[in-house]
């Protein structure tokens, strides 16, 4: 990918190495425009083509795909989607669909809590917004299931409104980049929200469109170059200019890592099994659910927690008394 030819010099080897979460001193203004500039050029050539960044997709297709991309890849995410915009192309169809057949199109994303929590901000903007997504970051916030961030992405990619957005991507850029630091680190600091704040293009020239590029463009590119693990630095358009690379690409300190979540031998996998099974057959036998997975190293304890904790999150019914050989189990709506 070509480079936009820039004349800002890039930091000298003897320059006074930034505080951490802070901008550089020595990152200026007109480097700080450059910055802008060169990755909203890149993002323009680049950006993936994304059904929810198509001008057509409406403000519903940007808000579902939001909360589907929380903690899930895109590539997992693109097929779900497609299929639910199909099945619920408006709040109101989500709003009136059946809990089960909400739960069954989330089917393996993950986290099927936030399947439910956006029918419950389908409902909201049906009986509250006359079916219309509201535009502002605010009203946004209001609904249920609906943070900080999604609120921001929502007013910002479905209705240009300049929010700050800042998301895991945004946060390793802004780290390595303007505070010379490997990884931002697992908490999104006070620090972090000021350089975030003071990195926004300024909006009164454009109503914001600049803005909102930049958001999108820096999403992009810790999404696909400046990558946890293995950042793509060769081909980064803003390499000449990255406080990390000047400072000789350190590695990340123990304070800066992000612990993986584990999977194999959790809850988390043990209720994922159990969910799979009931997408499949709903209302089912509570025993022949626990006994038939196929997961030998879950014991009989950890499933019945399991079971009794989908119950309790409202994404699984019981008929029967737990435990019971009448003891039924499904899908909401099903027993």
């Amino acid at each position: 990918m070509p480079v936009r030819e820039d004349t800002t010099a890039a930091p000298s080897p003897g320059a006074r190495p930034p505080l951490p979460d802070a901008v550089p001193d020595v990152m200026t203004k007109a480097m700080t425009d450059a910055v802008h500039q060169r990755v909203i050029d890149w993002f323009s050539e680049a950006a993936r083509d994304l059904p929810w960044r198509r001008p057509e997709c409406t403000p519903w297709g940007v808000l579902v795909s939001e909360i589907m991309l929380q903690q899930t890849p895109v590539v997992r995410v693109l097929p779900r989607w497609e299929l639910w915009m199909q099945r619920w192309p408006t709040p109101a169809d989500c709003a009136a669909a059946d809990p089960a057949e909400i739960l069954t199109v989330w089917d393996r994303l993950g986290y099927p809590r936030r399947a439910l929590r956006l029918q419950s901000a389908a409902a909201a903007i049906t009986s509250q917004h006359g079916g219309e997504v509201p535009q502002n970051a605010e009203e946004l916030r209001a609904l249920p299931g609906i943070g900080e961030y999604t609120a921001a992405a929502v007013a910002c990619f479905a209705f240009g409104a300049p929010e700050v957005v800042v998301d895991t991507n945004i946060r390793r850029v802004h780290a390595r980049v303007f505070s010379g630091a490997a990884l931002p680190g697992p908490t999104y600091t006070a620090a972090q929200r000021r350089l975030a704040h003071e990195l926004m293009p300024a909006t009164h020239d454009d109503g914001g469109v600049r803005a909102c590029a930049w958001n999108a463009a820096t999403m992009e590119l810790g999404a696909l170059i400046c990558t946890a693990r293995s950042p793509q630095c060769a081909i980064c358009p803003v390499a000449d200019l990255c406080a990390w690379r000047a400072a000789g690409s350190p590695p990340p300190t123990d304070s800066q890592r992000t612990r993986g979540q584990a999977w194999q031998g959790t809850d988390r996998q043990v209720r994922g099994a159990i969910m799979a099974v009931l997408r499949q057959r709903s209302p089912v036998a509570a025993a022949a659910v626990l006994e038939g997975l196929d997961l030998p190293e879950a014991s009989a304890d950890q499933r019945r927690r399991c079971l009794d904790s989908l119950v309790a999150d409202g994404l699984a019914v019981r008929a029967g008394e737990p435990g019971s050989a009448v003891e039924q189990i499904g899908l909401p709506g099903t027993v």
